[in-house]
């Protein structure tokens, strides 16, 4: 695994330590790294969705999610297994998909309304020539009521577990077990009724 990470190890190297500037320093450089990163992994993940002929909101849903979410998930477990309460795990997980959510969509929306509106082209019409700021749905509408249903599901499940085993994480081994293997199939469950819808109305121009 060094050899594989040995490079990323090097790069991430140059990032100066909190010493400097409070800290800050260390902090913007790091969001420029992490940004650097996130990129590629997005135009990497773009090439592979084309080389499997997969939409690329299959390869977001599935390759770039699950590859930004393994951080996540590490840490959400060490907040588990060192805190006696489930509030920092599930804060964790919850608060950084939010973040990513909040940043990666509605960033990219204000960048390009601010853009629009300088150029003289308003989201309402715009005064000099009617154009408009235009964001397509997509599959976003499906996706965000497939995952609501399950997110309701979630945590309908973490308060049954409140009530019957005192706790949403750990306690008997077949309900701790039965709980993680229900998260589980809920997780491949989205991703292939929203592969097969998203596959379904994919047309040939895509």
């Amino acid at each position: 695994m060094h050899a594989v990470t040995v490079m990323w190890k090097v790069i991430f190297a140059f990032i100066p330590p909190t010493d400097y500037c409070d800290g800050w320093l260390c902090f913007g450089c790091a969001l420029i790294m992490i940004g650097c990163c996130t990129a590629l992994i997005g135009d990497m993940a773009e090439l592979f969705g084309c080389l499997m002929d997969l939409h690329d909101a299959v390869t977001a849903v599935t390759f770039v999610a699950l590859g930004t979410s393994m951080p996540d998930l590490f840490a959400s477990k060490t907040a588990a297994i060192a805190d006696p309460y489930a509030d920092a795990s599930i804060g964790n997980v919850t608060g950084s998909n939010s973040v990513n959510v909040f940043l990666g969509l509605g960033l990219p929306w204000v960048i390009g309304s601010i853009y629009w509106a300088a150029q003289g082209v308003a989201s309402d019409g715009g005064p000099s020539d009617g154009g408009k700021f235009v964001v397509p749905e997509g599959n976003l509408g499906f996706s965000l009521i497939v995952y609501s249903i399950l997110a309701t599901l979630c945590i309908a499940l973490l308060m049954i577990r409140r009530v019957l085993f005192g706790g949403e994480l750990g306690g008997p081994p077949v309900p701790k077990f039965a709980s993680a293997a229900l998260m589980v199939f809920m997780w491949f469950f989205y991703i292939g009724i929203f592969s097969w819808y998203v596959m379904d109305n994919k047309s040939d121009c895509d």
